[in-house]
C-alpha cells in the first residue's frame, strides 16, 4: 500500500511560480512511474505530466510544455511539479498518481492517487 500526499498549492498571480510536491509513504516510490493530473471546477480530470521510474523520461501535455517541469527524488520518495509562468487557466486541484509503467501520456490504470492540492492563479 502506498499513500500519496500532495503539498505546495496556493494562490499566485498570473506569471508567477509554484512548486508542488507529492510525498509517498508505505512503499518505495521508485517502483512506480508517476503522473500529475489536474481538475478544474466543472471540468474533467486532465493529464498534465508523467515521469518514468528512474526519472529519465518525461512527458507533458501541450498546454504546459515549456512552463512545467516534472521531476523526482527517489531517495526522498517524492515527485515534484515545478510550475512557472502560471496562467489563470492553470487553476485546478492538482493530483499525483502512481502507475506501474511509464507511458507518454495518461496511463490506462493507476494504482494510487493523492488527495489533491489546490492551485489558484489570479489574473
Amino acid at each position: 500500500q502506498v499513500q500519496l500526499v500532495e503539498s505546495g498549492g496556493g494562490l499566485v498571480q498570473a506569471g508567477g511560480s509554484l512548486g508542488l510536491s507529492c510525498a509517498a509513504s508505505g512503499r518505495t516510490l521508485s517502483t512506480y512511474a508517476m503522473d500529475w493530473f489536474r481538475q478544474a471546477p466543472g471540468k474533467e480530470r486532465e493529464f498534465v505530466a508523467a515521469i518514468s521510474r528512474s526519472g529519465g523520461s518525461t512527458y507533458y501535455t501541450n498546454s504546459v510544455k515549456g512552463r512545467f517541469t516534472i521531476s523526482r527524488d527517489n531517495a526522498k520518495n517524492t515527485v515534484y511539479l515545478q510550475m512557472n509562468s502560471l496562467k489563470p487557466e492553470d487553476t485546478a486541484v492538482y493530483y499525483c498518481a502512481a502507475a506501474r509503467s511509464f507511458v507518454p501520456g495518461p496511463n490506462l490504470k493507476y494504482d494510487y492517487w493523492g488527495q489533491g492540492t489546490q492551485v489558484t492563479v489570479s489574473s
